[in-house]
């Protein structure tokens, strides 16, 4: 909240007002709405203007200086709103709450209109299409931890989907990576905030509010039926409804019962891996270049989202995932219905965000006839599959909830024009024939024209008047013109004509007669449209009783979309079922790179296939060879598969065999964190302690280039140790991928460990990369071919080529870098040696504050230390 001490004083009524709400909206722009412009002052105007470009104004004076003002018109708001939440910033609206003439009659000619906050527009909150995504999910996310355990409460607000979970604090990055919140909320001073969230009062975070607001919302007296809840995501729904209280100012948008989510459930990813993976966004930031843009083939925006979802959590139960495999495999086999039901779904509307729209109060005649057409579709699509022989369970499981809408199609289908409009001031949405009284009022105004027509005949008949024309603005009304010439045959008192304004060659009149009927078609157009809102009111009412059986309707229609979206795909690329098994093993035939075989079929080119086989007693791959030879494309195309298989999809190979992974690692590629004040080379231990401490033995772990972000004996131990510990104490499915040579000795001592390298050749001077994957190790790096490749100049190559012969007879001469390595015990037996005994005397010793100690105490511990001496010497 800001500090109304620190705002310029108030000058005038409609300052003072503006100040007013300024200190409610705090930290947010303040859109203060004046006739048809949201304007801005102050420090809002100097900050909107820069991210929006537009010019910086002044009005008035304040202490002597110009008050800096911008605006922007309220009709093109949306698109203006939607720049300054991607530069993230949160916007407050104040609109005026009663009109010009109720000011009036309250407060004299010069009383000020009042205005109020009605919304906070923030990047968690949005529900309109201008300002979303229609192919990404929109997630507000509340976070607190209560009692060692931390709860999240996730929520998009355009489709009311709710989810609930809650994990130990160490899995709370992980939890909060795969979210991916457009916004974040925390409870205040909390000194373990993720950066950037946002601070609300503790007092919002109470399990217990949380849980009764959970309860009035649904109507339910007990939560049982939503699954198990506990304390801390009870809290974190609580902080999570308070927000969107105060951002919709009392009016809560769509929220859907909640889904409660189990950690265990869910193939675990940290942001590293997510990261590091390109999982939903490129390394640049962007959505062109990750795996979700290479496999995304849905037909609709709730189908993308879905997917992104299923991508970003994975199952990790088998049951689960084969029951998605199931239907993909159903499509896949007929591509005759998949291309119907393709053509059918792209037809459909994004019924779940028009559903948020409506019930959140900010919904259009269009949305109401989106519904329709969606529902309607959605019954068209369940007659194509319902028929069908052999239907997947989840199919049939999902088939019901595109019927049961016949009542509210039909009351839609009667009630809206086939098209409306996206305005409901003006009216025009009604059908004909649903209302008679609202039907006779539009006579009245369709009679108008008419009626207005005849009059003009009429008073050119009376007044001898060829040239006299009935007219109509906005500002007079309807009127009475003729040329000036004219205009004293009507000024005369017995006329009947009244004067209004005097033109330049023209002048207008009216008369009573024109006045009763411009109020008689100016009253029916208003009745017209009060009916008219009447019946949207009404008609967003028998939608809003139903809106959980409409979101299931949505959700299936997603989850459709996904499967046959995935057979798509798979019958694109050649992609097959993977066959998920509860042994740890890994076999995977020809697998590829979904994106960069993508990228690779654009420009004309051919991705190598390479096959990967771990199990139990081949369970760590060491992996060598050039760079750019593809060794982290060969890493990361077998996590992908893996990923995708999890996700219930098709995988880019000839066969594969997957054991169901509990965690997924990557450690392929770092770049330094600046903001943490961290290097390259921390960031990669980071990660590599995290992968050490949570791998197990069903988890799947990638690392490429362990150790060569410092010196090369310490980069070399390094990478040794971790090969070792993944061996010997984790235990995991492990590729692991090394310019070190050296480590192809731990072939010898790790029975679990085999050698690999990707091939590559010299012809003539040149590099030949195959980018096959061969059994063995390396026998070189060739990186002065690949320097010479990038372009190195000539004699820069020919001094390396130098150094590295001598560097070569060198360890010739010496055993090399990894000399007196086959003397090391083994990594287990080091783990399990005894440590050294403790010694009480060395203790106490550390620990003394000797500036402290006064005379007597030295003396005193003098004898102690005595004391111990002797014990531990009888010891």
């Amino acid at each position: 909240m800001a500090d109304p001490s620190a705002l310029p004083p108030a000058a005038t009524p409609m300052m003072a007002q503006y100040l007013a709400l300024k200190a409610q909206a705090g930290d947010c722009l303040l859109f203060y709405r004046m006739g048809d412009f949201f304007e801005l002052f102050f420090d809002d105007a100097r900050r909107a203007s820069a991210v929006l470009d537009i010019a910086l104004t002044s009005r008035g004076e304040h202490d002597g200086q110009p008050v800096p003002m911008c605006g922007v018109p309220v009709h093109a708001a949306e698109s203006y709103l939607a720049r300054l939440i991607r530069a993230g910033c949160r916007v407050a609206i104040a609109e005026q709450v009663e009109s010009p003439e109720a000011a009036r009659q309250r407060g004299g000619s010069k009383a000020l209109v009042r205005r109020d906050i009605v919304r906070f527009v923030t990047a968690g909150t949005l529900t309109e299409e201008a300002l979303l995504e229609p192919r990404r999910a929109n997630l507000l996310v509340a976070f607190c931890e209560v009692r060692g355990t931390c709860g999240l409460a996730a929520c998009d607000i355009s489709t009311g989907r709710m989810e609930l979970e809650e994990c130990a604090p160490a899995e709370s990055a992980a939890a909060l990576a795969r979210l991916g919140a457009s916004e974040l909320v925390v409870p205040e001073g909390w000194a373990d905030a993720p950066p950037g969230a946002i601070p609300r009062p503790r007092g919002d975070f109470a399990s217990e509010a949380g849980e009764a607001r959970l309860k009035a919302i649904h109507g339910v007296a007990a939560l049982d039926g939503f699954g198990e809840t506990g304390r801390a995501m009870l809290a974190a729904a609580g902080g999570l409804i308070a927000y969107l209280d105060h951002a919709g100012r009392g009016a809560l948008p769509l929220l859907l019962p909640p889904v409660v989510r189990r950690p265990a459930e869910l193939l675990a990813m940290d942001a590293a891996t997510r990261a590091s993976l390109e999982i939903t966004q490129a390394q640049t930031g962007s959505r062109a270049g990750s795996l979700l843009a290479a496999i995304d083939r849905c037909a609709t925006g709730a189908g993308a989202r879905l997917l992104a979802e299923d991508l970003s959590a994975p199952l990790a139960r088998g049951p689960a995932i084969d029951a998605r495999l199931n239907l993909v495999h159903w499509f896949h086999a007929d591509p005759l219905l998949r291309a119907d039901l393709r053509a059918a779904l792209r037809a459909l509307p994004d019924i779940g965000r028009a559903l948020g729209r409506l019930v959140a109060g900010r919904g259009s005649p269009r949305d109401l006839g989106q519904l329709r057409d969606g529902l309607l579709g959605a019954a068209r699509i369940r007659d194509l599959l319902a028929p069908r022989p052999d239907r997947p369970a989840l199919l049939a499981a999902l088939l019901p909830d595109l019927a049961g809408h016949g009542a509210l199609t039909d009351l839609l289908a009667r009630a809206l024009v086939p098209a409306p409009p996206t305005e409901r001031a003006q009216g025009g949405f009604i059908a004909a024939g649903y209302d008679a009284a609202l039907d006779s009022l539009r006579a009245v105004s369709g009679d108008a024209r008419r009626a207005i027509a005849a009059m003009e005949a009429r008073h050119r008949e009376e007044t001898g008047i060829a040239a006299l024309k009935i007219r109509h603005n906005g500002v007079l009304g309807y009127f009475i013109e003729v040329p000036a010439r004219h205009a004293d045959r009507l000024m005369a008192p017995d006329s009947g004509f009244l004067h209004r304004q005097t033109m330049a060659n023209a002048v207008r009149f009216t008369s009573l007669a024109l006045h009763e009927e411009a109020e008689r078609i100016a009253g029916a157009g208003r009745h017209a449209v009060v009916a008219e809102e009447a019946h949207f009111e009404a008609l967003v009412g028998e939608v809003a009783a139903v809106r959980d059986r409409i979101a299931a309707t949505a959700a299936a229609l997603a989850r459709i979309d996904v499967a046959a979206g995935q057979a798509e795909r798979a019958a694109e690329g050649g992609w097959v079922r993977p066959q998920l098994v509860e042994e740890p093993c890994l076999a995977i035939e020809d697998g590829r790179h979904p994106v960069v075989e993508d990228s690779l079929a654009r420009s004309g080119g051919r991705f190598v296939a390479n096959s990967c086989h771990l199990s139990p007693q081949d369970r760590l791959w060491l992996v060598g060879g050039p760079n750019m030879g593809g060794k982290s494309t060969f890493l990361r195309a077998n996590a992908l598969t893996v990923l995708l298989a999890h996700a219930g999809g098709f995988v880019p190979a000839a066969s594969a065999r997957i054991g169901l992974v509990d965690r997924l690692f990557s450690r392929v590629g770092a770049a330094d964190d600046l903001a943490r004040g961290r290097s390259t080379f921390m960031v990669e231990m980071v990660e590599t302690a995290a992968i050490l401490a949570q791998a197990t033995d069903r988890s799947f772990v990638i690392l490429d280039e362990i150790g060569r972000g410092t010196s090369t004996y310490d980069g070399l131990a390094l990478a040794w140790a971790v090969a070792e510990a993944i061996h010997d104490t984790n235990r995991s499915r492990c590729l692991f991928a090394t310019h070190y040579h050296e480590l192809a000795r731990l072939a010898e001592r790790c029975e679990a460990l085999s050698l690999h390298h990707v091939r590559a050749r010299e012809w003539k001077g040149d590099l030949v990369l195959l980018h096959e994957v061969a059994k063995g190790a390396a026998d070189r790096s060739y990186g002065l071919a690949v320097a010479r490749l990038a372009g190195v100049p000539p004699p820069v190559i020919a001094r390396a080529g130098a150094v590295l012969a001598r560097l070569e007879e060198g360890r010739a001469e010496t055993g090399g870098l990894a000399a007196g390595l086959g003397d090391l015990p083994l990594f287990a037996a080091m783990a399990a040696a005894p440590k050294p005994a403790a010694d009480p005397l060395r203790d106490r010793l550390a620990a003394l504050d000797l500036d402290a100690l006064s005379p007597r105490e030295a003396l005193d511990l003098l004898y102690d230390f005595r004391r111990l001496a002797l014990e531990t010497g009888d010891g």
